[in-house]
């Protein structure tokens, strides 16, 4: 499982604050879901695929919608954009990726509501 553990506690620790509260239920482990979500991502793949040390599919795809309408996932981009000290690292990622032709829906389900607002579909 270790491997397929994206987070270290310390980074984990460095977004909590940009995770809304949750409401009286537990939530499933934020690490082990965040990481399923990066996993499905970062791969490519469909929610169904992700491996079930992460959990149901179900609960990453839920997590991830719930998420991206509510801007948990923009806050969390602009927090770390924010940091302090300069990077260890920069990179640039010049991939070309084929998106399948109902991609575009997505702007109109609002699941990336940063861009969702500045465009509007015809």
């Amino acid at each position: 499982m270790n491997d397929l553990i994206w987070l270290s506690d310390e980074q984990l620790e460095r977004i909590k604050p940009c995770f809304p509260l949750s409401h009286g239920i537990a939530r499933v482990d934020d690490k082990k879901v965040i990481s399923g979500i990066i996993f499905v991502l970062r791969n490519g793949l469909r929610w169904r695929d992700a491996p079930r040390e992460y959990g149901p599919h179900k609960t990453l795809y839920n997590r991830f919608v719930r998420w991206s309408k509510m801007g948990v996932f923009d806050r969390i981009f602009a927090d770390l954009a924010r940091q302090n000290e300069a990077p260890e690292h920069l990179m640039i990622d010049a991939t070309h990726l084929k998106a399948h032709r109902t991609a575009s829906s997505l702007l109109k389900k609002e699941m990336f509501p940063a861009v969702s607002g500045a465009q509007k579909a015809a």
